[in-house]
């Protein structure tokens, strides 16, 4: 059978009068068919009865697993052999993660003085469960195995990551299924070891002392310090900004690893950030002619509007697929609930979609 070598693409005639367009990309393949697009599991995981019919229902079949969706990977044991406490679905199978609040909507406003202070990486967030990288809904990232070599048969909590500002490059190596050398610019950063059932201090040194005596050439230990106050924090998150960074976490002290969201965790940032799913795409003008101009794209209560700004040449020349999950970053809302100067960050790998009512706004007086 045909296929198709990484970075070719083709096209299939179906039942629309354009024809569909099928990838290959680090060996996650793609076809820009409704039926690939609006899956609601990983892209690399999607199949479609074009891509079957260019490369075989083996092949499909062996990259896959099966036609249905792929279940994911084995549930992690919960910190202290308990079942993890979360929600029935797409959860059940996911690492026991704790996630963040935002700290600018604390209510009542929380005082950061003596909370441990770290940069907010803007890369993947991973789960190491002794044997492999998890995404927080338990998707497997394959990392090759120099760059797994030497990492604990104990869980570790952390984020895959590349640089300030290479988001997206980070996405595009993790998500691929060839174990590439890519992988070699990344980095796992530690910041915690879920498993160890003690104070977040403990947790944070014994994180820095493993990393201290193993010395991973992959991986390292994420630093923290504490708060003196808000002036400090604010301070904080100037210098980090500057350089290019997302902004800034803040941990509780004595806090235990809770899995799901908690106000023990909170994230600090001088804008807002959101998902939204993009259902089309506008032609450019100008200097953007023949190109991607924007993507259209909707929020989770079917608010829809565009975002134009924070898309590289190579996004415009090749966007993301239609039905893709996007985190874009905002300055507020509009009295409609439309988000102002929207910009796009990337693709969301590890997302589901989950539509919710529209809520009606008061209009200011």
């Amino acid at each position: 059978m045909p296929d198709l070598a990484d970075g070719e693409s083709s096209t299939m005639q179906g039942s629309g009068a354009s024809p569909y367009v099928l990838k290959n990309t680090g060996g996650v393949y793609s076809c820009s068919c409704p039926a690939w697009r609006n899956q609601s599991i990983a892209i690399e995981k999607r199949t479609c009865k074009h891509l079957r019919k260019l490369r075989g229902d083996a092949a499909e079949t062996a990259r896959v697993g099966s036609d249905a969706p792929p279940a994911r990977a084995p549930k992690p044991t919960a910190i202290g052999g308990a079942a993890p406490t979360a929600k029935a679905g797409a959860k059940d199978t996911a690492p026991p993660v704790l996630l963040a609040h935002s700290f600018a909507e604390m209510q009542p406003p929380v005082d950061p003085t003596g909370w441990w202070m770290s940069e907010k990486l803007d890369g993947v967030r991973a789960w190491w469960d002794g044997t492999q990288f998890l995404s927080r809904l338990g998707n497997a990232y394959l990392a090759p195995a120099w760059f797994i070599a030497g990492l604990p048969d104990f869980p570790l909590d952390g984020e895959l990551w590349l640089e300030r500002k290479q988001f997206q490059r980070c996405v595009a190596t993790v998500r691929r299924q060839d174990r590439g050398e890519g992988w070699r610019k990344i980095r796992f950063v530690i910041f915690d070891a879920p498993a160890l059932d003690q104070p977040f201090e403990q947790r944070l040194a014994h994180c820095q002392t493993w990393c201290n005596d193993r010395k991973p050439e992959f991986a390292s230990f994420h630093p923290h310090e504490p708060c003196r106050d808000e002036t400090h924090l604010r301070s904080e998150l100037a210098r980090v900004e500057a350089l290019g960074g997302e902004g800034l976490m803040l941990r509780q002290p004595g806090s235990r690893y809770i899995a799901g969201r908690s106000t023990s965790l909170l994230k600090v940032k001088s804008f807002k950030d959101a998902e939204a799913r993009i259902v089309g795409h506008s032609a450019g003008a100008g200097r953007h002619a023949g190109r991607l101009g924007a993507l259209e794209v909707e929020l989770p209560d079917g608010t829809r509007f565009s975002v134009g700004t924070g898309l590289s040449d190579a996004e415009r020349q090749e966007p993301p697929a239609i039905g893709e999950i996007i985190t874009f970053r905002y300055q507020e809302l509009s009295d409609d609930g439309v988000p102002r100067f929207p910009s796009y960050v990337g693709v969301r790998e590890d997302a589901v979609w989950k539509p919710q009512p529209r809520r009606t706004r008061a209009k200011k007086p």
